[in-house]
């Protein structure tokens, strides 16, 4: 009988963040300890935020002088003032009750603001129902309504304060999760690098799990395989995992259903499966069922429902503005293409749209019109610009359209495309029919947002940047697109036009 082979060796630690560990990176703590004071500190601010809304329905009820009340009633402090010492801790623990200090509701979309909403409506509901239980119990109705609207205001916007502060702190290594990515294909290593990037996600990616042992060790810069399928229980108590994203399409069906066998009910590990579909990852998902199945939708566009309302009450805004602030500008501008030499005013470049739409974006010419014939003269430049699809000192540019192209003054039209609804301010770069093939994988998912006449590449060197920079830029801003990233880009783009940098 042929003895029993000695067991595999443990996989040595994981460099984390250029041989950071977590704990380090937190300055010592432990993420649990992490988590009470962020809890501690969101009931605190949910309690000073309830007793604002409550003191302020006080003194605009009673003390505004605003026509819609009786002004001949007079609150009495005093039982107002009880009233509130008890409504302050019946409310904190509706908020416990409806999972408002649970780490799965917080910091992440719209459950959070959904369950205040519900939380303060439900209290309310219980201050009337005391009303009519108590008939000695009479309070303002005017306060009640007050005090609801502004609970959920004030808290909600209290809370998002909150969560503003801390995804800054996990841009310095703070209440981040320890988390595995499960397979080492093409769905896996697209999978770490999405969510490493996005680093207010809360995930610490801090390896993979191959499916087999046959993986190389290195999957991706900076990340490797901490061990194969089969030693995933030792990996996961080694490691302190929290999080496991599965990348489903490095799984058979067996091996799925025997994950989620293991995991799915562990509560000290959140399992996480991915749709599959890696080359579509920037684009929204959603699940729905159809005759009691489960399927997942892949939306067309990467926004939708209030995201889209917002993007376009920015866009209608400053393009309308700015259209009418710049009109002189741009009659002069048109005066001064036309006389600077022969041809249109306005250059008509064939681009991709939302969707692979095609339009024309429009742009003050820069060029001569017979620039073919003076670009044919120069062979050498000819190749960098099937290399970068740019050139930095330009033949083809008149005299006008260089002082324009390093003002940006030439992309003035292009907020007619906005009001069009062809293009947004903020975007990923235009491209043409012909250098989508060069977006790769990703070009499916550049199309499912409108290009904007600035973006991340504006403020990251416009032109300086690499053709692979830019795909990378394009794709970062779809996949973690906020309307305060739109905001912060604005604010970028004005000293970014002023220097002039990579503008050619």
């Amino acid at each position: 009988m042929n003895p029993a082979p000695p067991p595999a060796p443990a996989p040595p630690p994981i460099e984390i963040a250029a041989g950071q560990n977590l704990r380090q990176l937190a300055g010592g703590m432990t993420l649990a300890t992490q988590r009470r004071i962020f809890h501690a500190a969101l009931l605190a601010s949910d309690a000073a935020a309830l007793a604002l809304a409550f003191l302020v329905a006080y003194a605009v009820r009673f003390h505004s002088g605003l026509p819609l009340f009786q002004t001949d009633v007079i609150g009495n402090p005093d039982m107002y003032t009880r009233v509130v010492y008890y409504l302050i801790p019946l409310w904190l623990a509706l908020f416990w009750g409806f999972g408002l200090y649970r780490d799965k509701n917080l910091l992440g979309g719209t459950r959070e603001y959904a369950l205040v909403f519900n939380a303060v409506s439900v209290g309310m509901l219980l201050v009337v129902m005391a009303t009519f239980l108590k008939p000695d119990f009479v309070i303002a109705r005017a306060w009640l309504l007050l005090s609801w609207l502004l609970s959920f205001l004030f808290v909600a916007g209290a809370r998002f304060v909150m969560r503003r502060v801390v995804y800054h702190l996990r841009t310095r290594g703070y209440y981040l999760s320890p988390a595995i990515v499960v397979g080492a294909n093409d769905e896996a290593r697209a999978l770490a690098e999405q969510l490493s990037e996005w680093r207010t996600s809360g995930l610490s990616i801090i390896g993979f799990v191959a499916v087999s042992s046959d993986v190389p060790r290195r999957v991706t810069d900076g990340l490797s395989t901490l061990g194969s399928l089969d030693r995933i229980e030792d990996i996961v108590g080694r490691y302190k995992v929290e999080e496991m994203v599965v990348a489903t399409s490095a799984l058979s069906r067996p091996q799925l259903v025997d994950l989620f066998r293991r995991f799915a009910t562990r509560e000290d590990v959140e399992l996480r499966l991915s749709g599959g579909l890696f080359e579509m990852m920037t684009t929204g998902l959603e699940v729905k069922e159809l005759g009691y199945v489960s399927l997942i939708n892949v939306l067309p566009a990467r926004l939708s429902g209030a995201d889209v309302a917002l993007k376009m009450l920015l866009d209608y805004s400053i393009a309308l503005t700015v259209a009418v602030l710049a009109a002189p500008l741009m009659l002069v501008l048109a005066v001064l293409v036309k006389l600077d030499s022969p041809g249109p005013v306005l250059h008509r470049r064939r681009v991709l749209g939302m969707r692979g739409r095609t339009f024309d974006a429009l742009k003050f010419r820069t060029m001569y019109v017979d620039g073919e014939r003076i670009l044919a003269q120069h062979p050498e430049l000819m190749q960098e610009l099937q290399r970068d699809v740019k050139l930095r000192d330009d033949p083809r540019v008149t005299r006008l359209g260089g002082v324009m192209r390093r003002s940006s003054l030439d992309e003035l039209p292009q907020l007619f495309n906005v009001l069009m609804g062809q293009m947004s301010i903020v975007g990923p770069r235009m491209i043409t029919p012909e250098e989508q093939k060069r977006y790769g994988r990703w070009d499916m998912n550049l199309l499912t947002v409108k290009p904007g006449i600035t973006g991340l590449w504006q403020i990251s060197g416009r032109s300086d940047v690499s053709y692979e920079q830019r795909v990378q830029l394009d794709m970062n801003y779809i996949r973690n697109w906020t309307i305060w990233l739109d905001l912060h880009i604005l604010v970028r783009t004005i000293p970014a036009v002023l220097h002039g940098r990579g503008a050619y």
